[in-house]
């Protein structure tokens, strides 16, 4: 269909594949196709090389005494064992087999080391990410969402408990929080003395930690964080007042006149000047400006390296006595060693990258040249005695107040960084290694020497195997993926959430975290993000955003030269972006790319304003760089209030697929992506020829003569119960490019996202039938199936060993008539294709009665006439209330037992004959079409698909085989597991919830015949009226331009193109409404037959003719009908289920329960004085046993319904109180009449029904 765009900017970029950040991720982790010495240290090989060690290096785990040392070599990742598809059809993990290789080395007594063994030991399945992104656990699909959280570094923050000390200053505070280990906060107190916390334990003046890692002598500290004088004797007495930097020293004697730390007062300059020639002091004096070094060292107490480390030891571990070397290794480990401390490259980017300065002042102080100090590599992971002394010089500037020293911002970019799949997964298999090797190093130190050991013999792969399973089957990251449509399937991955293992808690994360910042900015969208409690918490990623090898969000830009737009494009991260000027995507540039205005409206920081076009660095690349993909798909977005927007874009990913599907007549461009990418349709991977076309394959020669096959999905379950469905879209010898539309999936038209449908509406109140959002539709929607999806079901019964014997899967079922066997086959279960209702029997099974007591007549007759089926109960699956379909599919899943050597052999002649059969069907085909083709090429091309389908056939066989080896893999006393498919139908109808892409969403309200609906002046009824209250105060003023341009869309055959924030004018939309109707008018439609320019007409009523008072809004808005469906949230109980212990109803719908009848209900029936309908509601409708089997006979006989008995909550309340050990008994009336004494209350005199019992 022909095209309109109305974007004004001209394309420079293509939104980037939208699934790359998944993909990218889990492929680095695994690097899979890498050679294992080419590896890069990264993802698993990195978390093996961080527990073993580098085996180059003679590194590796050993035993205790040191006499057998374990290396890890490198790993080799297999082809998975089975296919996606029966991975889910049987339960499975569709994953990757992960074998590492290890060699066992014992070192002799004569120092030599001999190689015990080298061998390849199977360690675990690793679950592989399929094409589209997500993950198959147990037969479900599954997505590990990323997750979004504080990046590691040094982070400086106002201190918010103690905001300013005695010394009249304000206080700050510094973490250094690395990605695993201790966190060191650095806090002053309000004496302005700077201490440390080391691992969130009892703070130590910050000195203690400097004297621990080597900075020992306090004149060494002095002059880190001062500038010296050397002062001489003829200017000694200039020095009273100062600190004295370095011990004053009698040439002479020895004897120490004046310790550092110490003022230099009157009576000292005598003594100086006799007995030294210089004397080293702080300068500036620091008065009361920089003490707060100067106050540390005087509040520290230890004088030297042991003491500080003992110090240290004592406030971590323990108080008792430890030897020194033990204190020291263990600070060492805690900090210095990357086995217990990681900053990891992000880490040590951003710590280097902040104190650049200080590390260049450091290294070139010559003060301490003798602390030999240097700038800390890119590589080095762990902590340096330089990180510890910046981070304290940088926290007393920022309390000293000098310019320059900023504090950090918690919720810029900068400082949060994405852990994506790979990441998350490595960190799971770290801790899983290091359990792993935890059992290998037990098995090492008690290992018997006389027994041959080998690495398979000592590695014990569960805790790997285990941790694998949890983090997949039970993290909060690892989500049971959202299959509604292929949106929701995509944003689904392209999510980020704060939320998870070592991210925040819903409950604790304040407004600051969840609110919009402005390095949002083209990386995390603005508008798309849950109502309620999770609102900001999880976000998506925006269009053209990608996340860098540090995991920091980066997002493009166009790079400005001298006021000239280049088509350089540049990715910044936050932090970059935060020192350039950027202009808005939308500023006017004339025909040589130059910014055409005086003054550029630009972002810089935080901040707007007006520069130059020669001051601009860089300009945006796209008007929708801002918003996620699910936002980018509301035309007119611009005119949407925010918070309607964000409904739009949550519920956009609520649609259900449609059974016949049609795109947008206003779309914004990026559908098409949007399909593709999330594979929702079926794509030519090379150029060629289409070879044969059927419902279940599409056949595509290539041009370089090899023929590709793609397999079709049909109608198959996902996760939400909707349906996938391929339909062919090109046909026999068609030509076909790469990456051209082959077939359309759920949800697309023409390799078009189709969400909903494109309805006729006017915006009118009717009868108060669309009051408060309702929806009035017309009977053509159902009819014509406008609205109508397919839904599938699953259902699966297993037959397990019991205590008391097996239970079966039978027809055989007691106590069931023959009509409702009718449709089950031999083994009782149904046949495919049966209509199926509520109640109806899927599976016929039977379980064993328990042990029962049996009177002597029934024992008499049981020996009499045999065992009969008495001996078994009915618990066959049936149909739950509210579904009904057709049997779409049945599966059956046996347990394996291993055959006797002549059954295998039957088995095995049964398969081979069944294959021969169906490669003789193929060959016959084969023949069948040679014969009926001309040409040599053309036979040539068949020759080469059939040959394609044989070695398919031959690789089905070798896995069919494989799987006859082992069976289907059940779980513990399981026997058998079947599995029912049912399809149903759904088509539009009251209950049904609707919605358009601006966050207009109602429920229908009436379904009207199409000749009641309100008609245009050409007889045109309307298809859906929605109501004109819904716009003023939600502010969408979208949907109205939408359904004014969708309007002379539908009239000229065009689809109108309008990109978010770069779309339709309403100058524009008027010029094509103006254009549509001179098109009618060329028709020869008449002037009154057709709308105003702002689309208005009158409408006339379908019942009476009348035409309305005022004229209406009409147009064509694109709907979508939501998976809220009324089919699955409609209940109704009778009887049912009763609770055990209170004997109520159950509640909800999954239970098959009642309403809840509650306190204010009982108040509003007591306000109408309604008393036998709520003594009703609170006993025989509720728990009164004996009185609802009563009233149920007397409903049976047609009888009046008796009186009411005692509610069971009653007698529970009675028992308690009679645990308490208070006497409690109801003392109730027999005779009740006027005047007499009312049922269950006591009688005058006995008002006393509490008695304390006493002993």
């Amino acid at each position: 269909m022909k095209q309109q765009n109305f974007a004004k900017l001209k394309n420079v970029m293509n939104v980037p594949d939208l699934l790359e950040l998944q993909k990218v991720s889990y492929n680095n982790f695994l690097q899979e196709n890498v050679e294992p010495e080419n590896r890069k240290l990264h993802g698993l090989h990195q978390a093996f090389m961080d527990v073993f060690g580098d085996a180059e290096t003679g590194e590796g785990i050993s035993s205790s005494d040191g006499s057998l040392v374990m290396q890890y070599l490198h790993y080799t990742i297999n082809n998975p064992k089975i296919t996606e598809n029966d991975a889910k059809s049987k339960d499975l993990t569709y994953g990757v087999p992960l074998r590492g290789t290890f060699r066992l080395l014992q070192k002799l007594e004569t120092g030599k080391i001999k190689e015990l063994s080298q061998q390849e030991v199977y360690l675990c399945d690793i679950p592989k990410i399929t094409n589209s992104g997500s993950f198959i656990i147990n037969g479900a699909e599954r997505v590990v969402v990323s997750q979004i959280h504080r990046s590691p570094g040094v982070i400086f923050e106002e201190d918010e408990e103690k905001v300013i000390s005695h010394l009249g200053k304000k206080l700050f505070k510094a973490s250094v929080i690395p990605y695993r280990g201790a966190w060191l906060d650095f806090e002053f107190d309000l004496n302005n003395i700077l201490y440390v916390h080391i691992d969130k334990k009892r703070k130590i003046p910050a000195t203690v930690l400097l004297k621990a890692i080597g900075i020992e002598s306090t004149s060494d500290i002095i002059k880190i964080f001062y500038n010296i004088k050397n002062v001489h004797r003829e200017h000694f007495r200039n020095c009273i007042g100062m600190t004295v930097a370095e011990d004053v020293v009698d040439k002479k004697t020895g004897e120490v006149i004046r310790e550092a730390l110490q003022d230099i007062r009157e009576e000292h300059v005598k003594v100086f000047k006799e007995k030294v020639d210089h004397v080293k002091v702080v300068d500036p004096a620091p008065g009361l400006n920089d003490l707060a070094i100067l106050l540390t060292l005087k509040a520290d107490q230890t004088s030297s390296k042991k003491e500080a480390i003992d110090l240290i030891y004592k406030i971590l571990r323990s108080p008792e006595f430890i030897t020194p070397e033990i204190a020291e290794k263990h600070l060492d480990s805690l900090l210095f060693k990357t086995k217990r401390y990681d900053l990891t490259s992000v880490g040590r980017y951003k710590i280097n990258k902040k104190f650049a300065p200080l590390f260049n002042e450091l290294t070139k102080n010559h003060a301490c040249k003798n602390l030999d100090f240097s700038f800390p590599g890119d590589k080095k992971r762990c902590l340096t005695r330089e990180d510890i002394i910046c981070t304290m010089k940088h926290v007393i500037a920022l309390n000293n107040g000098i310019d320059g020293y900023e504090v950090d911002d918690i919720d810029h970019l900068g400082n949060r960084r994405v852990r994506s799949v790979g990441e998350l997964l490595e960190n799971q298999i770290r801790i899983g290694l290091l359990n792993l090797v935890r059992i290998t190093r037990e098995k090492m130190n008690t290992a018997d020497k006389k027994t041959v050991l080998t690495p398979r013999i000592l590695i014990n792969v569960t805790p790997l195997v285990l941790i694998i399973k949890k983090f997949f089957g039970t993290s909060q990251l690892s989500q049971f993926m959202d299959q509604t449509n292929p949106l929701a399937e995509l944003t689904h991955k392209r999510r980020f959430s704060a939320l998870g293992p070592g991210g925040l808690h819903r409950k604790r994360a304040g407004f600051e975290v969840r609110d919009v910042h402005h390095t949002h900015y083209g990386r995390v969208c603005p508008i798309e993000t849950p109502e309620g409690p999770n609102i900001g918490l999880i976000t998506s990623m925006a269009c053209y955003a990608r996340v860098n090898n540090y995991g920091l969000l980066e997002t493009p830009y166009r790079k400005v030269d001298n006021g000239k737009v280049t088509d350089k494009i540049d990715f910044l991260t936050a932090v970059e972006e935060d020192n350039c000027v950027i202009a808005q995507a939308n500023t006017p540039m004339d025909k040589s790319d130059r910014l055409d205005v005086n003054l550029v409206s630009c972002r810089h920081g935080g901040d707007v304003k007006l520069v130059s076009p020669k001051k601009v660095d860089y300009i945006d690349i796209s008007a929708m760089q801002i918003v996620s993909i699910s936002t980018a798909l509301i035309p007119f977005l611009e005119h949407d209030d925010a918070n309607r927007a964000l409904m739009g874009a949550n519920m956009q990913r609520q649609a259900v697929p449609l059974l016949i599907t049609e795109y947008p007549n206003v779309i914004t461009g990026i559908e098409d992506r949007v399909a593709s990418d999330s594979c929702a349709v079926i794509m030519a991977k090379r150029p060629g020829e289409i070879l044969s076309v059927d419902s279940e394959e599409i056949a595509v020669y290539t041009e370089d003569g090899e023929v590709d096959i793609y397999n079709l999905r049909k109608y198959q379950r996902t996760n939400q119960d909707t349906a996938v469905n391929h339909i062919p879209v090109v046909n026999k010898q068609e030509k076909v490019r790469k990456n051209e539309l082959l077939a359309d999936g759920p949800s697309t038209s023409e390799g078009y996202l189709s969400l909903g449908k494109n309805v006729n509406v006017a915006f009118m109140s009717w009868e108060g039938f669309n009051f408060e959002d309702a929806i009035l539709i017309s009977e053509r929607l159902v009819k014509e199936d406008v609205f109508t999806s397919i839904h599938v079901q699953e259902f699966q019964v297993e037959s397990r060993d019991t205590k008391i014997g097996p239970e079966e899967i039978t027809r055989d079922i007691p106590n069931v008539g023959a009509e409702d066997l009718l449709n089950l086959d031999e083994h009782g279960i149904i046949r495919a294709g049966t209509e199926v209702g509520q109640g109806d029997i899927l599976v016929g099974k039977t379980a064993p009665k328990g042990e029962q007591q049996v009177t002597m007549e029934e024992r008499l007759l049981k020996a009499i006439f045999g065992k009969k089926a008495e001996d078994v109960v009915d618990v066959s699956l049936r149909v739950p209330p509210g579904v009904k379909g057709k049997v779409m599919n049945i599966q059956i899943l046996n347990r394996w037992e291993k055959p006797s050597k002549k059954k295998e052999k039957t088995n095995v002649e049964s398969f081979n004959e069944e294959y021969r059969d169906k490669l003789k069907k193929l060959r016959a085909v084969r023949e069948d079409v040679l014969s009926t083709t001309q040409g040599r090429q053309e036979k040539a091309k068949i020759e080469k698909y059939y040959r394609k389908k044989e070695e398919q056939l031959e690789e089905e066989k070798k896995r069919i085989k494989e799987q006859m080896k082992f069976g289907n893999e059940l779980p513990i006393t399981v026997n058998k597991v079947v599995k029912v498919y049912i399809a149903s139908i759904r088509k539009v109808q009251v209950g049904d919830k609707l919605a358009g892409r601006h966050g207009n969403k109602g429920v229908v309200a009436k379904i009207l015949p199409d000749e009641d609906m309100p008609y245009m002046p050409d007889g045109t009824p309307i298809d859906v009226v929605l109501s004109p209250l819904s716009i003023p105060s939600r502010m969408n003023v979208g949907q109205l331009l939408e359904t004014m341009l969708g309007w002379s869309s539908s009239i000229l055959g065009v689809k109108m193109v309008c990109p978010v924030f770069d779309g339709a004018s309403e100058r524009d939309v008027i010029e094509m409404i103006r254009k549509a109707k001179e098109y009618l008018k060329s028709k020869g439609v008449k002037e009154e037959y057709m709308p105003t320019d702002d689309c208005r007409i009158a409408l006339y009523d379908g019942r009476t003719g009348e035409p309305f008072m005022e004229k209406i809004t009409i147009g064509n808005m694109y709907l979508m009908k939501l998976v809220h469906l009324v089919e699955d949230k409609i209940h109704a109980r009778s009887t049912g289920p009763y609770s055990l212990i209170t004997r109520q109803p159950l509640g909800g719908k999954a239970q098959f329960g009642g309403q809840r009848f509650g306190e204010m209900e009982v108040w509003a029936i007591e306000g109408y004085g309604a008393a036998h309908t709520l003594q009703e509601f609170l006993t025989v409708k509720s728990d009164d046993v004996s009185g609802r089997t009563k009233v149920y006979e007397s409903i049976i006989k047609g009888e009046v319904l008796s009186e009411t008995g005692t509610p069971e909550s009653f007698k529970v309340l009675v028992k308690e109180l009679q645990g308490l050990g208070l006497n409690i008994e109801l003392i109730s009336s027999k005779k009740s009449g006027p005047g007499k004494d009312v049922p269950g209350m006591p009688k005058p005199g006995k008002e006393k029904v509490l008695e304390r019992t006493t002993k």
